[in-house]
């Protein structure tokens, strides 16, 4: 994301003009922007002309520059489009002024945010902002007869390639060298800034010297990570060991990984952890949440007044925050996030045990 102005609006609202520079960006602002804010940018609308002499054909596609007051976003991830939708207050021609309009944001597309930012958001942006410097990681995965290739993304993981070789004996087996040569030809294809290779046993090294022969131009951006599975799980277990934070300083989804796994671990156990929205409020008001975690989608909903929790999750951040508790917001897109939205939307790692 690249912020490239800032300033005040009226009634104290800021304005910021942002530049979504890849679909993690347009991820971000999908979470950033909520009903009753304020996006302005350059769109195109169907205008319609009347004329007395001619049938109406429908109107004519026109550039225009708009305000919209949002209504709905919408994050369209396999169009790689954010979709702002709302009522337009301001605009180049003024016969469409209270028209309702949508706004299709795309990578590279300039906009305007004006509105009373939270904490959490800002935060978010300032996150996506550092994000933008930091390297293209991918993870490949490989145990004996399959391969996988996961991008890393702010959003989660996302698969990228799957490979199913039989090897060793029997009459449908195949050379290992034909699942390695495939792997590779998607490593290369993908060209990542970085990949990490890993799998159980000898296979992962196998596939390594392959692809260090093969494809040399991998060689130098490649480490070598051992885990117990390959795909989902073996994903999981690289992030949680923190592998990607050697490439990318303090990722979101390794860190959600282990926040998660502390959760659930110190639930197990019925020591310092809570969870659903009432009893996480509850840990709040005493001060004892250490760290609250919170799913996007859930936060997004109960901010816009769509949901069912019977508490105000802002001021639950706020009260955390203000006695030095951590927020972390999780993805919704991440395994992480679809564990935390299991027990609630909203759990906490508390300080002390509470009775």
């Amino acid at each position: 994301m690249r912020i490239s102005e800032r300033g005040y609006g009226e009634e104290g609202r800021e304005r910021l003009t942002l530049v979504p520079e890849n679909v993690d960006d347009l991820w971000h602002l999908a979470h950033v922007l909520e009903p009753g804010d304020l996006v302005e940018g350059d769109t195109t609308r169907r205008i319609q002309r009347n004329d007395d002499q001619m049938r109406d054909t429908g109107g004519q596609r026109e550039h225009i520059f708009v305000t919209l007051r949002v209504e709905d976003v919408e994050f369209a991830r396999f169009a790689n489009r954010l979709r702002v939708s709302g009522v337009i207050v301001g605009c180049s021609r003024e016969d469409q002024l209270n028209a309702h309009h949508t706004l299709n944001v795309e990578e590279h597309d300039e906009i305007t945010v004006e509105k009373h930012f939270k904490p959490d958001q800002t935060e978010r942006l300032e996150e996506a902002t550092e994000a933008a410097e930091n390297p293209d990681v991918a993870i490949a995965t490989v145990e004996e007869g399959a391969a996988y290739v996961h991008t890393v993304q702010q959003y989660g993981t996302e698969e990228y390639a799957s490979f199913t070789k039989p090897t060793g004996k029997g009459e449908f087996s195949r050379p290992r060298e034909e699942l390695f040569a495939e792997l590779g030809e998607a490593l290369a294809h993908l060209d990542a800034d970085a990949v990490i290779l890993a799998g159980p046993g000898f296979t992962k090294n196998d596939a390594r010297d392959y692809v260090d022969e093969e494809y040399r131009d991998l060689s130098d951006r490649i480490t070598t990570v051992d885990t117990s599975a390959a795909g989902d799980r073996g994903v999981h277990e690289v992030l949680k060991r923190g592998a990607v934070d050697e490439v990318q300083k303090e990722t979101r989804i390794s860190k959600e990984a282990n926040l998660i796994d502390d959760l659930t671990e110190n639930i197990a156990k019925g020591e310092k952890a809570t969870y659903g929205p009432d009893d996480t409020a509850e840990a709040a008001e005493f001060g004892a949440v250490e760290t609250l975690l919170v799913v996007d989608e859930r936060l997004r909903t109960e901010r816009q007044g769509d949901g069912d929790w019977t508490i105000d999750v802002n001021a639950v951040i706020e009260s955390v925050e203000q006695q030095g508790g951590d927020v972390v917001v999780f993805s919704s897109e991440f395994a992480p996030g679809e564990q935390l939205a299991n027990l609630g939307g909203i759990a906490a790692i508390l300080r002390y045990r509470l009775q």
